[in-house]
C-alpha cells in the first residue's frame, strides 16, 4: 500500500518557531537538507516509457486488446559473457502507488547514491507502474468497471513480461516490492524462481488476507459500491463513498506514534486529517481504487512456501497496523521456507507504520549484506 500520510509526517517534524524568520530559516534548512539527499544519488529520474502487451488474457479469462504496462529504468543492464543480465533490479510499488514512489531520499537517497546498495552506477532498476495504477492501463482511462477484473497473478504476469518482452531481461538480480508489491515479490518467488537470485518482500505476509486486514478492504469496497452516487462505475463526479473509502486507508497506513507527534492537539488532528482526505480524493479514481483494493481477492501462496529455492528477506515493522506482529503469523509462515529470513523492525522514530517499507533507514543495515549476498553470488 502506498502510504502518503509518511512525506507529510517527515517535512512537518521540522524545528517551530513563532517568528516569520524562524519558519523561513526552518524551511531552508529542510530544503537544503533535501537537496543534499537528492545529490547524494544524483537525482535522476530514470528513463521513462511504455510497453503494450497484445490481446493480454487475464486469470478471469477477459482479455484487453492493449495492455499499457508503464514503467521507469535507471543504469544500464550488465551482461555476462554469455550474454545473460546480471544487475537487473525489479521493485515494486504498493496499493495506489507508482514507480515513481522510490523516487523520494527516504527511499532512493539511501539505497540508489554511490556505494549504496542499489547505486545506479551498477545496478539496472526496473519501476513499473502495475496494472491499474500510474499511467498503466486502469479502469479511469474509459473502460470504468467494464475493465477486467485483474488478479495479483495478473499483475505479475505482466511483469514478467515487461522485464522479458519489452526489455529483453533475461534474469533478475533482485525483486523487492513493498506492500502490494511485497505481496507480488512472494508470487515471482514460486512462480519465477529459476529466473531471480532473491526476494524482499517488505510490509506483507505470505498467506491469504483475512482478519481485520480483509474486514478493513472489504470496508473500503462497500463504502464505493454501496453509495449511490457509484452508479455502478459510471458516475459523473466523484462517489461520496471515495471519501469514506480514503478514511478507512489512512487508519490501515498510519502510525499511532508518528501521528500524535505530528498532530498533539485536537485542532492539529482535525486539520491534518482534512488535509491528507482533500488531498487524495483530489488525485484519487473510485473505480481505480476500488479494482485496486479487489486485486488481493485471492491471493495465498502459503501452498508453496516449501518449494521457494531463492534467498528471501521478508521485513515487517512492529508498528504496522495492517501486518500486526502480534498475530505471529511471519514466524510460523518463513519457516516453511527454506532459505527465508525474517526481520522485524522496532518501533522508532524513524519507523512509519505501513509507510517504514519505503523508508530504507529503517531497515538498510539487513538489506545491504542480503543484496552484497545476491551479487557475489550471481557474479560466480
Amino acid at each position: 500500500m502506498c502510504v502518503m500520510c509518511v512525506g507529510p509526517e517527515l517535512l512537518e517534524q521540522r524545528p517551530r518557531s513563532s517568528s516569520g524568520l524562524g519558519r523561513l530559516l526552518s524551511i531552508s534548512g529542510m530544503i537544503r537538507l533535501l537537496c543534499a539527499l537528492i545529490a547524494s544519488w544524483g537525482g535522476a529520474q530514470g528513463d521513462t516509457a511504455s510497453f503494450t502487451l497484445r490481446d493480454f488474457r487475464f486469470a478471469s479469462g477477459d482479455t484487453l486488446p492493449l495492455l499499457r504496462v508503464h514503467y521507469r529504468t535507471l543504469g544500464n543492464p550488465r551482461r555476462d559473457a554469455a550474454g545473460v543480465v546480471r544487475n537487473a533490479v525489479l521493485i515494486l510499488h504498493g496499493t495506489g502507488g507508482t514507480g515513481a514512489q522510490f523516487l523520494t531520499p527516504v527511499f532512493a537517497g539511501e539505497l540508489f547514491g554511490p556505494g549504496q546498495p542499489l547505486d545506479t552506477a551498477t545496478h539496472y532498476l526496473i519501476l513499473p507502474d502495475n496494472i491499474g495504477h500510474g499511467a498503466s492501463s486502469k479502469p479511469s482511462d474509459g473502460l470504468h468497471a467494464r475493465f477486467p477484473h485483474y488478479d495479483y497473478g495478473d499483475m505479475v504476469e505482466a511483469q514478467y513480461r515487461l522485464v522479458t518482452e519489452g526489455l529483453r531481461v533475461d534474469h533478475l538480480l533482485l525483486v523487492m516490492g513493498t506492500s502490494m508489491g511485497c505481496m507480488h515479490s512472494w508470487i515471482w518467488a514460486e512462480r519465477h524462481a529459476g529466473f531471480v537470485e532473491g526476494v524482499v518482500p517488505l510490509a506483507c505476509v505470505p498467506t491469504q488476507i483475512a482478519g481485520r486486514n480483509r474486514m478493513l478492504r472489504r470496508m473500503i469496497l462497500d463504502d464505493i459500491r454501496t453509495d449511490p452516487d457509484w452508479r455502478g462505475g459510471d458516475y459523473a463526479a466523484p462517489p461520496r463513498g471515495l471519501r469514506a473509502a480514503l478514511q478507512i486507508l489512512f487508519v490501515m497506513s498510519s502510525s499511532p506514534l508518528q501521528l500524535q507527534r505530528t498532530a498533539p492537539t485536537r485542532d492539529s488532528a482535525d486539520a491534518y486529517i482534512s488535509r491528507w482526505v482533500d488531498a487524495r480524493a483530489r488525485a484519487t479514481d473510485a473505480n481505480d481504487m476500488l479494482y485496486q483494493f479487489d486485486a488481493s481477492r485471492d491471493y495465498d501462496p502459503r501452498a508453496d512456501l516449501e518449494r521457494i529455492t531463492v534467498p528471501v528477506l521478508a521485513i515487517n515493522s512492529a508498528d504496522d497496523v495492517i501486518n500486526p506482529p502480534e498475530l505471529g503469523l511471519m514466524e510460523r509462515l518463513i519457516a516453511r521456507v527454506p532459505r527465508g529470513r525474517y526481520v522485524l523492525i522496532p518501533t522508532s522514530e524513524i519507523t512509519r507504520g505501513h509507510g517504514t517499507h519505503t523508508v530504507a533507514a529503517a531497515w538498510k543495515q539487513y538489506f545491504a549484506p542480503f543484496a552484497a549476498g545476491l551479487e557475489a553470488h550471481a557474479s560466480r
